[in-house]
């Protein structure tokens, strides 16, 4: 039942600040993104901190669960250096690909060497994949 309201109100973090975008006549769009975002994960935090609390009674039992707590952690560890790594990779391959297009409108010649900085950034994303790989398999 409580899964169901966690679920409930995340996807009311996800719809309320369209929803406000759109009536205030799309003025106040960094406030509805950072409450879009601050709503989202504090309501995902708390659905992690449920299912992990769900799981102590059963620990405490001596019950056999089918993960056990290092397991867990590997595959929230995988998640996070995928997860992480993806952003940061999207953010530099923002920054990186707007620089190259100005300098590209300046000079055409420079192709080559710009197209090489936004490589770099988008192989950040790689190495965060490669290690959750290296996570899993250990």
């Amino acid at each position: 039942m409580l899964m169901k309201i966690l679920f409930g109100l995340i996807a009311l973090s996800v719809a309320a600040p369209i929803v406000i975008y759109y009536k205030t006549g799309k003025r106040k769009g960094k406030e509805c993104l950072l409450m879009n975002a601050i709503s989202f994960f504090t309501f995902i935090g708390i659905g992690v901190v449920y299912s992990l609390g769900c799981s102590i009674p059963a620990f405490a039992a001596g019950e056999e669960v089918g993960l056990s707590m290092g397991e867990g952690l590997k595959y929230i560890g995988a998640a996070l250096s995928t997860g992480l790594s993806g952003i940061g990779g999207g953010i530099a391959v923002s920054s990186a690909a707007a620089a190259a297009i100005g300098a590209m409108s300046e000079n055409e010649k420079i192709m080559g060497k710009t197209l090489i900085f936004v490589a770099l950034a988008e192989g950040i994303a790689l190495y965060g994949l490669v290690i959750s790989f290296m996570i899993l398999n250990a």
